[in-house]
């Protein structure tokens, strides 16, 4: 939990998590070329923390496997996220947690697009709006607690 304050959601739903990816023969091949999916996508982003809770966003199904979208060949992803309540303020930090994972881990040449499920926050237009500025984003890493709280979602929990 960021900052020890009282929780906005203090018993959220909890699920069940996804089985692991099935690695095909195909997939290990290297003479093939593996292209990106959205299964691989979501096995990126799901085990990242919840910055209020000692979950990860796939526990809270603030992240699913349904929401996220990739083109391989126009290098674009799309990812969904569902904050566990609508006036959650921490929507902005795990929207910029789930985009940082994915620059860290994909190349280059994907355009990363990520945003709240529509419908399902008061400053949806807002916090969209943050995350799809690329100036936004890299002005907000700059900032090294708002940048250590963010690693700190992306560090895996022992």
């Amino acid at each position: 939990m960021v900052g020890g304050a009282r929780l906005e959601n203090a018993n959220p739903l909890i699920y069940h998590r996804s089985g692991e990816r099935q690695v095909t023969d195909e997939e290990v091949d290297e003479e093939i070329p593996d292209r990106i999916d959205d299964r691989e996508i979501f096995d990126l982003i799901r085990s990242i923390n919840d910055p209020e809770h000692p979950l990860t966003l796939e526990e809270l199904n603030v992240v699913e496997q349904v929401r996220v979208e990739v083109s391989d060949e126009e290098s674009a992803v799309s990812v969904e996220f569902t904050p566990t309540i609508p006036h959650c303020s921490m929507a902005t930090l795990i929207g910029l947690s789930i985009k940082v994972k994915l620059l860290r881990s994909l190349p280059d040449r994907f355009k990363v697009d990520v945003h709240i499920t529509p419908g399902t926050h008061v400053s949806e237009l807002a916090v969209n709006k943050q995350l799809s500025d690329k100036e936004r984003v890299a002005a907000a890493l700059e900032n090294s607690h708002l940048l250590e709280v963010v690693n700190q979602c992306l560090t895996a929990r022992s």
